[in-house]
């Protein structure tokens, strides 16, 4: 072997990790990967087609592989399999060498991890990477986080491999510590509640109007033309027209309707709850991916438990064009949910958050990227303190403005029987949001009487309590 030094490694050649791999030495990177299966290091090798590209055998090769101070990418499944990573690599680093976690590491583990290595002179950067298997080897969205010192070392590579928007590379250096990996989970929690939404639409189209696959593809396709481009209604409406080569029918209508998840749409959920933001959408959309998975259960219930016929009266047409203003209202609650529990995040964790170049990479490259985004980013750079989505006036009229729509596409649903929690926690969450008065001052009763709990009054300050059973 030569005593060439290769710019950057890659422990991991799975899927992403080779694709990824191959994407920066398109860019002319000298890169070198390292797999515990021999056969992904000979497939990594085979596929070099001439480019500076060495596989190794052992982690020690690898590693003498690479010019110092040495950045190694790990990517590989989150949880353990990370910490297995470290712990066999650990012994060849030296100081000022740096890790760079491109799974989807939960933010606490990298925390954890953060110190740990800090400790030894070692630096972990976090980083989400989104745009699965094409956008790894095309241009994804990255969202690196951690020593800003480590990031400067590989931020020309991250620069060129991204995807790019109008001009500019979907990456940016988000904030300390777990900054990069909290962003990567709120996307991933975005993505739930996006896709949930998008399904909700199609159960409404297909049991509520009986409309055939094709005929949903087509206003798919016409949705994402006029209102959305969004990367996931233009790859719903490739899902529609997609054959099963077994039987021949549409592949969509072959599929278990059972939706597994990794995790953090859940995170996602259980962070927003620690920190006190709501994300209901999110939080319906985890719901119904739990319920889905009791088929059995399902089955039996739907033989005893017995809901209103679906028998649609109404114009078709006009329900089609109220439904596509209903998921675009409910598409900008649910960013605007994310970027308040990034916001309310970045204050309690020190991330010092840009929410402007949050919306910048999210634009290109992401599973969540769509036309929205682009203005969401001119939001915040205009107004960095903006509490909310909503607050903006040209974004809160639009969804007042879709409002009627989005009411009756849940009364539809409601009279239907067709489940439909994303939407009807979208317009409950507007509706919260937008009263100046909520029946929340019972509650504050109740926790008192009860409890003993205490309650505010809305004629002077302080704090009482009432021994309610003398009165």
């Amino acid at each position: 072997m030569s005593g060439k030094k290769y710019e950057i490694g890659m422990v991991g050649l799975g899927v992403m990790g080779r694709n990824l791999l191959l994407n920066m030495a398109d860019h002319g990177y000298a890169v070198a990967g390292y797999d515990k299966e021999p056969a992904r290091v000979e497939a990594l090798t085979a596929e070099s087609g001439g480019r500076s590209i060495q596989g190794a055998q052992t982690l020690k090769e690898f590693l003498c592989l690479l010019k110092s101070p040495r950045a190694v990418i790990m990517l590989v499944p989150a949880g353990p399999t990370v910490d297995g990573v470290i712990r066999d690599i650990l012994p060849y680093l030296k100081a000022r060498d740096i890790l760079i976690d491109c799974g989807n590491s939960h933010f606490a583990d990298t925390n954890l991890r953060q110190q740990m290595l800090a400790g030894q002179g070692i630096h972990l950067l976090g980083v989400g990477i989104s745009g699965g298997e094409h956008g790894a080897r095309h241009g994804p969205s990255i969202m690196p986080g951690g020593p800003l010192k480590a990031y400067e070392r590989v931020r020309h590579v991250f620069e060129a491999v991204a995807a790019r928007a109008r001009g500019e590379p979907c990456v940016a250096y988000l904030g300390p510590g777990s900054a990069g990996h909290f962003v990567k989970m709120v996307h991933n929690g975005i993505e739930y509640g996006l896709m949930g939404l998008i399904a909700e639409t199609y159960d409404l189209m297909k049991r509520g109007l009986s409309l055939t696959d094709d005929e949903m593809a087509v206003i798919y396709e016409r949705w994402n033309e006029h209102t959305f481009q969004s990367y996931l209604l233009e790859i719903t409406a490739h899902i529609f027209r997609h054959v099963d080569v077994k039987t021949g029918k549409k592949l969509i209508d072959m599929i278990l309707d059972e939706a597994r998840q990794k995790g953090t749409g859940k995170w996602t959920s259980q962070a927003a709850m620690d920190l006190h933001v709501p994300v209901p959408v999110i939080d319906a959309a985890v719901s119904v991916r739990d319920i889905s998975d009791r088929k059995k259960e399902r089955e039996a219930a739907s033989r005893i438990l017995k809901g209103p016929p679906i028998a649609f009266r109404g114009k078709r047409d006009v329900f089609i064009d109220g439904l596509e203003k209903a998921l675009k209202a409910a598409f900008t609650i649910t960013y605007a949910q994310g970027m308040v529990l990034l916001q309310h995040a970045s204050d309690t964790y020190g991330y010092c958050l840009n929410l402007a170049d949050v919306a910048k990479i999210w634009r290109e490259g992401c599973i969540i990227r769509s036309a929205l985004l682009e203005d969401i980013r001119a939001m915040y750079k205009s107004r960095p303190d903006l509490p909310n989505l909503l607050l903006e006036p040209c974004t809160g009229q639009e969804v007042a403005a879709n409002q009627n729509d989005l009411r009756e596409m849940v009364c539809s649903a409601a009279n239907l029987g067709i489940p439909a929690s994303g939407m009807m926690a979208a317009l409950a969450y507007y509706d919260n949001y937008r009263n100046a008065w909520l029946p929340t001052n019972l509650i504050q009763a109740q926790r008192d009487y009860f409890g003993a709990h205490t309650y505010e009054r809305v004629d002077e300050k302080g704090i009482f309590h009432t021994k309610w059973e003398e009165n």
